[in-house]
């Protein structure tokens, strides 16, 4: 397995993604093209993305295609 590969399960990149998630919501709320955009910018996948904002207590707003 390529190092790139596991990255995104480094604790760094977590934290990197917890606080991204947590200064772009606004009243515990994310839209959903936002956090698309954040997991593929990241290289993470969507569910994982999806995890993290529930572990945060964020709500993903607007879903568009079923992802979270």
């Amino acid at each position: 397995m390529k190092p790139e590969e596991t990255d995104h399960k480094s604790p760094e990149k977590w934290e990197h993604l917890r606080s991204r998630l947590s200064e772009l919501a606004c009243d515990g709320r994310i839209s959903c093209p936002v956090v698309r955009s954040i997991a593929e910018e990241e290289g993470v996948p969507y569910g994982e993305v999806g995890r993290l904002a529930n572990e945060l207590k964020i709500k993903i707003s607007g879903c568009e295609l079923g992802c979270f």
